[in-house]
């Protein structure tokens, strides 16, 4: 362990010391019973506190995406920190509404979720580690369900199931390629039938995705118990509730369900709940901290996983569209070096530093790229809400520069675009984009689907891969076709869908950047979580259990001797 130090501020200090967690909670009205301390900087709101307080006239849910991003991320959640304290310092009272991170990509590459600089949640390093242990209740209920499926079918009970049908895996929330197919069941007195398996992250299962939706205690207990468990020996499927699982999973859930209580570095609310990725599972925060955060402020800025082809879209088809609730202005948040990347001239690898070439000027670079940020303002425009794009300013950025991609944001049907620097300024550095944002909510909007639920799964997929990533057609292999054959005979034909691609194209392929076109959307697997309320399909090579990178943010966590936690990012 290092011995106690001070490291050097990379960026000015907060404008303002955190205040204790119960003066929050008065600055929102919030009364003793309303919700409960979890130690000094975090609360947890109190069940059920959603149905008690009045609806807030005039409420406005805004959303906040991206484009396409380097594998180091654009600043989405420092914009959305930071759109949420300008919005306090205009007068406004406004809340965010954010994903708990996972801790995969803390250690791995992208580093933390609790934004930075002076737009950072406090506290941070809680907040990005074990939090309030709601994403290990997450994992104990899933892993619960994996252990009691293993022990009904070693003990044959009633209703039989059929192991080749089961497909219910574990969980963890690091990166361990090495536990994505595992067989289960060994040694000389075996406690489990002998089967192959394996784990998923934690935020990209079925049972975070559940506590992401569920409206209510008693919506997160029929929830669990509606999770397919697989298809028993007479040929009918099997749900949590038929094994028994569902209650004790409920109870490991109850307190994880309430959604946690913070603040920003300038003491502005913020709701942290839930953390299901973007690119795998639906991405986006719980249902349960929007709805409260309406009731609690006139503005709520909540953030989806990843670009709009990701968060975004599965933001309106499966969050909006399960709850009723309905956002009045998306944010696009892109940066200049992530545009001049979507470019294709420039080698980016995972895991090491980006190419100097990104910092230097290159309108040629800027302009070829910009057809991604194009893109997305098409992809966003199709759910009939207006759009102001978020340029968020990197410290080698030059003005030149900013003003190109502004002008590009508003020539392609940006409502409005501007440049924020919350990361080294705070609040006041977004200032000019809150308020584009207040002007853009008093637009019509009417959120529209770009596909219909009676249409079929392969149809919705279709809709998506065409409408929504530009690609000529689906290519489905045949387990995949199976699949939704067995879905829609089992009665979840109209569920929405939920696909599972890379972040860093708008395609399948991480190496097709840019706005690529023609390409073949390949789906190898479609799986069904009755739970969440969703089949979520898997294209190309995307992995539920990725692996640690050659130099993991891991190396450079340690703990001074204070208890300070230095390294994360």
């Amino acid at each position: 362990m290092p011995e106690s130090a001070s490291p050097s501020p990379v960026v000015p200090p907060a404008v303002a010391s955190p205040l204790k967690i119960k003066a929050i909670a008065e600055r929102l009205g919030l009364g003793d019973d309303d919700w409960e301390p979890q130690g000094w900087f975090k609360g947890k709101l109190a069940l059920g506190l959603e149905g008690r307080l009045p609806p807030r006239a005039g409420a406005k849910l805004i959303g906040v995406s991206a484009v396409n991003p380097t594998p180091y991320g654009e600043g989405k959640t420092v914009a959305a920190i930071g759109l949420a304290m300008a919005l306090c310092r205009l007068g406004h009272a406004a809340i965010a509404t954010l994903r708990q991170p996972s801790q995969a990509p803390v250690f791995g590459v992208k580093g933390g979720g609790a934004g930075g600089g002076r737009a950072a949640l406090c506290p941070a390093d809680e907040i990005n580690l074990h939090f309030t242990g709601d994403a290990h209740a997450v994992a104990a209920a899933n892993n619960l369900l994996a252990a009691m499926i293993d022990n009904h079918l070693k003990r044959r009970k009633t209703p039989r199931l059929c192991p080749e049908t089961v497909g219910w895996r574990r969980v963890l929330d690091v990166s361990d390629k090495g536990l994505s197919s595992i067989v289960t069941g060994l040694g000389d007195r075996r406690q489990a039938p002998l089967r192959e398996t394996g784990f998923d992250l934690t935020a990209a299962s079925e049972v975070m995705a559940i506590l992401a939706l569920a409206t209510s205690l008693e919506d997160l207990r029929r929830r669990l118990g509606r999770i397919f468990v697989g298809m028993t020996e007479a040929g009918k499927p099997a749900f949590a509730e038929d094994i028994g699982c569902a209650g004790a999973m409920a109870a490991l859930l109850r307190d994880a369900l309430r959604p946690n209580l913070v603040q920003t570095c300038e003491q502005t609310p913020a709701l942290v709940h839930a953390g299901p990725f973007g690119n795998i599972a639906h991405g986006n925060s719980s249902v349960l901290a929007d709805v409260t955060a309406l009731r609690l402020a006139d503005f709520v800025v909540t953030e989806s996983g990843f670009g709009a082809d990701c968060g975004a879209e599965k933001f309106f088809h499966i969050k909006c569209r399960t709850s009723g609730l309905r956002p009045s202005v998306e944010v696009l948040v892109c940066s200049v070096r992530a545009l001049k990347y979507q470019s294709g001239r420039f080698r980016v690898v995972a895991g090491k530093p980006l190419p100097a070439e990104l910092e230097r000027d290159d309108e040629d670079a800027l302009r070829a790229g910009s057809v991604n940020l194009q893109a997305h303002l098409e992809i966003l425009r199709q759910f009939g809400l207006p759009v102001v794009v978020a340029v968020n300013r990197f410290p080698h950025d030059s003005s030149r520069e900013l003003d190109l991609v502004c002008r590009i944001a508003r020539d392609n049907g940006a409502a409005a675009a501007a440049v924020i620097d919350a990361f080294a300024e705070g609040g006041r550095g977004a200032e000019d984009l809150a308020q584009a944002v207040t002007a853009a909510c008093k637009e019509p909007s009417e959120l529209r689907w770009l596909y219909d639920l009676e249409m079929s799964p392969a149809e919705k997929i279709e809709a998506l891969a065409t409408r929504v990533y530009g690609a000529e057609r689906v290519d489905f292999e045949p387990l995949a076709k199976r699949r939704m054959e067995q879905f829609v005979e089992l009665g979840f034909g109209r569920l929405p869908v939920c696909i599972a691609k890379t972040q860093y194209s708008l395609s399948h392929d991480p190496k097709l950047l840019g706005r690529p076109r023609g390409f073949r959307f390949p789906i190898r697997d479609v799986r069904l979580a009755s739970g969440a309320g969703f089949l979520y399909a898997l294209a190309g090579e995307i992995n539920t259990m990725p692996g640690l990178p050659a130099e993991p943010a891991a190396l450079a966590i340690d703990v001074y001797a204070d208890g300070t936690i230095r390294g994360l990012r």
